[in-house]
């Protein structure tokens, strides 16, 4: 009985922590450090030998970094359509702070960035990597202080990465694209005119998108194009309402809906930490000070530390100080700042622009220090402040 009781509660607890907002980031963070870890121990060889073996025409890591990223993707998708038509982003007075704020804290890390790197034309197509905010570890981050922070802070940190994320796909789109396979790319037009008539059609069941979708994928990876923008271009095209006018509750059960539920723990808990593991790893070994502050890693963590801070606090202030928008309910100055500072996490996205802008192992690294550095950085001071205004606000 005792036993049954005992594995109940196991099981029970299991739940709990995979339903919860925070477990995603969670996860990450330590598949962040496992790989670390990893790549500086005796298993470091055939860590880095594992991610160059070929399965079929593409290696380990390319199928991580183009094929598995690509659900990724096609969830972000789903999240950005969802709530530009149906949900915190579906009208023009939702949108214009999370909206302002994910413009500046976008253009200000690049700005950063091009600084420490302007005499460097090689390292500047690097000026994307610190744009990016990784919206399961900010969102996981800020979910570990409960009721300290108002859920408006949430809202407004979850609608600033879904944008932040769409400016991503979009930059991904306009300059890491190679040389275009035009009949690739037509084929890829021709699918994606399909995808759109089912959508006319309100199509219900899934699987004739998905294995459109397939077919997708492959076009746009001959095309030149990403693959992973496969990923969004067939989320765009999955109904969210069945039927014009329709009650909420049947919104509910749309095809959109019901894909976005069915991908949210496998992206969280299997895809993203896969990527992870796979490309965080950094090894240590011959790093000197001179790297640690080299150009291009300072260039990439003070982005997102100071960048986004910049960014996003600087354009959030101006909007509420000008009357253009109000500040989130229930949210102190001191509660945003450390708002702010999380958008400066910006692992998995940036790692994956970092991986499009540079084939150099040795920029990849500096790259994936300079992230480590800015990201932790941005985590810990946006926490720190989080914990002061949160206990002050509990002790008022």
């Amino acid at each position: 009985m005792s036993s049954t009781v005992t594995k109940g509660r196991i099981r029970s607890t299991l739940r709990h922590f995979l339903d919860a907002e925070a477990s995603g980031g969670i996860i990450l963070m330590v598949v962040a450090v496992l790989a670390i870890i990893t790549a500086n121990s005796a298993l470091a060889d055939s860590y880095f030998h594992a991610l160059h073996v070929y399965i079929g025409p593409l290696s380990l890591q390319h199928w991580i970094n183009d094929a598995l990223m690509a659900v990724f993707f096609l969830l972000v998708g789903l999240e950005i359509k969802r709530e530009m038509l149906d949900g915190q982003l579906s009208t023009w007075s939702r949108r214009i702070l999370p909206g302002a704020a994910a413009a500046g804290g976008m253009l200000f890390p690049g700005l950063f960035f091009v600084s420490f790197n302007w005499n460097d034309p090689s390292a500047l197509r690097g000026w994307a990597i610190p744009t990016a905010t990784d919206i399961a570890f900010a969102l996981g981050v800020l979910s570990l202080f409960g009721s300290r922070v108002p859920a408006s802070l949430k809202i407004f940190l979850a609608a600033l990465a879904i944008i932040d994320d769409l400016g991503a796909v979009i930059i991904i789109a306009l300059f890491y694209t190679a040389d275009l396979n035009m009949m690739a790319l037509a084929g890829a037009a021709i699918v994606l005119g399909n995808l759109i008539i089912f959508n006319r059609m309100k199509v219900k069941v899934l699987w004739p998108y998905l294995v459109l979708g397939a077919v997708l994928w492959g076009l746009v990876f001959a095309s030149g194009i990403h693959a992973t923008l496969a990923g969004v271009m067939l989320a765009l095209t999955i109904p969210l309402k069945l039927t014009p006018g329709a009650p909420e509750a049947t919104h509910d059960e749309s095809p959109l809906h019901k894909l976005g539920h069915a991908l949210h723990k496998p992206v969280a808990f299997l895809i993203v930490p896969i990527f992870g593991f796979a490309n965080a790893g950094v090894s240590f070994a011959g790093v000197s000070m001179d790297i640690i502050t080299g150009p291009l890693a300072m260039g990439v963590a003070s982005g997102l530390l100071l960048g986004k801070l910049v960014g996003v606090l600087g354009v959030v202030t101006i909007l509420v100080k000008l009357d253009f928008a109000d500040l989130p309910a229930k949210a102190s100055w001191g509660q945003m700042t450390g708002v702010a500072l999380l958008c400066g996490i910006g692992f998995t996205m940036s790692l994956f622009i970092g991986l499009l802008a540079f084939t150099d192992p040795a920029m990849q690294d500096h790259v994936k220090i300079g992230i480590l550095i800015g990201s932790i950085a941005s985590g810990v001071a946006g926490s720190i402040l989080l914990v002061c205004f949160g206990r002050r606000e509990s002790e008022d």
